[in-house]
């Protein structure tokens, strides 16, 4: 009896081995919460042996994964409760500044990889992880072409390709221009090297971007603007062939070096005055990303509100399906504006919108900036028809 309870079974040998082998690993992984845990441990005045097992602990273990023999004192209790005050708070925040929105330590490798972006005149920071080739992680900056999207590792072999490379504009059709912009609509499945290429440089700003891979199913509506040299990429929007739920948008993105100028409102206007030529509603696939959510509830708020108006003046009933069909929004898009907006009341027994003065006063007061919109008269496009085989995943 007394050998057996001396000599461990293989099942705790195996489980020990599992962790020390953790342990080996955790050490040598950098963990972004390092800083805050080393000033935390200055405040506090905790002894350094404290120190450097906080550090190299991960955050957030399961309870599979703790230590079996640990036992539950008043100082672990309490150290537990520390680290879980600033695991909530302080690292969202870090790493939402830093970033990266992976919070799960086994995905470390999906922070950002690429560290810098030379395209055109332009050096791009990427935000997020993108899946570019592995060796390209390794490198100090990248280059890509801002024609064929093509990227290279070393300025040599980029300078040769651009020397070669004749593309001056996206590989579509032209559908639009003004004095301003132009947009071509490109198939994921004739032009699939460079929709890859887009999707692999778009996911370096995109945190819920997953696919990038097969681009067959979709259609490109890329913004460029010209000069001398050519069409200069903008942003972009990509949407299904065939959409079983209504989706007008699947992706959009403004490229960082664009944002805050008005960009983002034409791609939306866009993708609006498409499905109106086509009868449809439509609407962005959803989950929103939290920056594209804001520039949808703006525009969405600004046409309902001179919608609103216009039937004030006139006055003339408004109802949510009026709204809908006029702006060809979906009903859910409409309520929930209304509803963020606490346009949306309930009163004498029904339902009723009212127009707060607040947002009349913002309303006068974003007339007065010039912002520059999309002539519907100027767009060239047909809704294609697609076969079984082309708007499929072709895999």
């Amino acid at each position: 009896m007394v050998g057996k309870k001396s000599q461990p079974s293989k099942k705790a040998q195996k489980k020990i081995g599992k962790r020390e082998q953790s342990v080996a690993s955790e050490g040598q992984t950098p963990h972004p919460w390092t800083e805050f845990v080393e000033a935390q441990s200055k405040a506090d005045g905790d002894d350094k042996a404290n120190a450097s097992l906080e550090v190299g602990a991960t955050p957030g273990l399961g309870p599979d994964e703790m230590e079996l023999d640990e036992d539950e004192t008043p100082a672990s209790a309490a150290k537990k409760e520390h680290a879980q005050s600033f695991s909530r708070e302080q690292e969202i925040e870090k790493l939402r500044t830093s970033g990266s929105m992976t919070q799960n330590p086994a995905e470390i490798s999906r922070i950002r990889n690429i560290s810098k972006v030379e395209f055109g005149r332009f050096v791009l920071f990427p935000w997020y992880f993108s899946p570019y080739p592995e060796v390209f992680s390794q490198e100090d900056c990248i280059y890509i072409c801002e024609f064929c999207l093509s990227y290279y590792g070393d300025l040599k072999s980029f300078t040769r390709h651009r020397m070669k490379c004749t593309l001056q504009h996206p590989p579509g059709n032209e559908i639009y221009r003004d004095d301003f912009v132009s947009f071509y609509e490109i198939d994921g499945r004739r032009q699939r090297t460079w929709c890859r290429n887009l999707c692999l440089l778009s996911k370096m700003f995109l945190d819920h971007k997953t696919l990038y891979y097969d681009v067959d199913p979709f259609l490109f509506y890329v913004m460029t603007t010209r000069d001398d040299r050519g069409s200069h990429l903008i942003g972009y929007f990509s949407k299904e062939k065939e959409s079983a739920d209504g989706y007008n948008v699947a992706c959009i993105l403004t490229l960082p070096q664009f944002q805050r100028k008005g960009y983002g409102r034409i791609l939306i206007q866009f993708s609006y005055e498409l499905s109106k030529i086509e009868g449809k509603l439509g609407s962005p696939e959803k989950p929103l990303s939290d920056l594209g959510l804001l520039s949808y509830r703006q525009y969405w708020s600004e046409l309902i509100l001179d919608l609103l108006l216009g039937f004030s003046e006139r006055e003339e009933k408004c109802t949510i399906e009026t709204i809908s069909t006029r702006l060809s929004m979906t009903t859910q898009d409409v309520e929930h504006t209304l509803q963020a907006l606490k346009m949306q009341v309930y009163h004498k027994g029904e339902h009723k919108i009212v127009i707060p003065d607040k947002l009349l006063q913002q309303r006068e007061k974003s007339k007065t900036k010039a912002k520059r919109v999309i002539d519907p008269e100027r767009i060239q496009w047909k809704p294609p028809v697609f076969t079984a085989a082309s708007r499929t995943w072709g895999w």
